[in-house]
């Protein structure tokens, strides 16, 4: 669970915005996992720095390190580590991305709270995102047919998912995709028949998280490493930082400071 890694940010849009002619500036992108640390991180840190603002946007993982690479935010939040790829393209251009673990996060999957089902095994969420699996009776639940809902292939949750669950075999084209966690959430909430996986940071009452091979996704069983779809969460920037930069890093793994944020929004602190 716990490895080393860079940061990258593609950030869903709009959360806090900024006027361009204050002296110190952010801007932040990417991953909507992390949006709900940063959000809260973010305003805090304005209340303490009144001379600093920043610029908060999402859209997944993918694209927050794309705007690292190509200078268009000062960092970039990312769900999952940078690809080989992405390395070799910022090194052609220059850029020299820096990681910053800032949090811990289990990916679970939930259903509508009328649900029946408690339980799935990895194996079995294979099954249904790959189609195999159609109803619930199948596994234990409500004779409904299963609607299959997934994230778009920009986010490092479906990342996360399409490693530890598909072992990098395709999900359903039948698959309903959506482009945030909170979508998911919202989609789920209102439809008997649906599956989605989210960030345990978005777990809430509209919707019922599901153990994973008996394991409940939990603070303890995210650090111990006992719960099998974890990861750590990342901020990166464009090489080491600097100024405003830095000092913002700083704030975001003090533990008395943005890692308190971290707990408030639902996910698990480093320390």
């Amino acid at each position: 669970m716990k490895k080393s890694i860079l940061i990258i940010v593609s950030l869903l849009a709009v959360v806090i915005t900024i006027n361009p002619a204050f002296a110190g500036k952010l801007v932040i992108k990417g991953s909507t996992t992390v949006l709900p640390i940063a959000q809260k991180a973010v305003e805090a840190y304005m209340r303490e720095h009144p001379d600093v603002k920043i610029s908060l946007s999402g859209g997944g993982s993918g694209n927050g390190i794309k705007a690292i690479i190509d200078g268009s935010t000062d960092i970039a939040n990312a769900s999952r580590f940078i690809k080989d790829k992405e390395v070799k393209l910022a090194h052609e251009k220059g850029v020299y991305p820096v990681p910053f673990a800032i949090a811990y996060d289990s990916i679970i999957p939930v259903v509508h709270p009328s649900n029946k089902t408690n339980n799935l095994t990895r194996d079995k969420l294979k099954a249904i995102y790959k189609g195999k699996i159609r109803n619930f009776k199948e596994i234990g639940g409500p004779d409904l047919k299963i609607v299959v809902i997934s994230r778009d292939t920009s986010s490092g949750t479906y990342e996360t998912w399409a490693k530890k669950v598909m072992k990098k075999e395709r999900v359903t084209p039948r698959a309903q995709v959506m482009a945030s966690n909170g979508a998911i959430v919202q989609t789920v909430s209102n439809n008997k028949h649906a599956m989605g996986y989210i960030g345990i940071g978005y777990l809430n009452r509209n919707v019922k998280p599901l153990k994973v091979d008996g394991i409940e996704g939990s603070e303890a069983t995210t650090l111990n490493g006992t719960y099998p779809i974890s990861r750590p969460l990342f901020m990166f920037t464009k090489g080491w930082p600097k100024g405003d930069t830095l000092n913002f890093i700083n704030f975001m793994l003090n533990p008395k400071k943005g890692q308190k944020y971290v707990k408030e929004a639902g996910y698990v602190k480093l320390y």
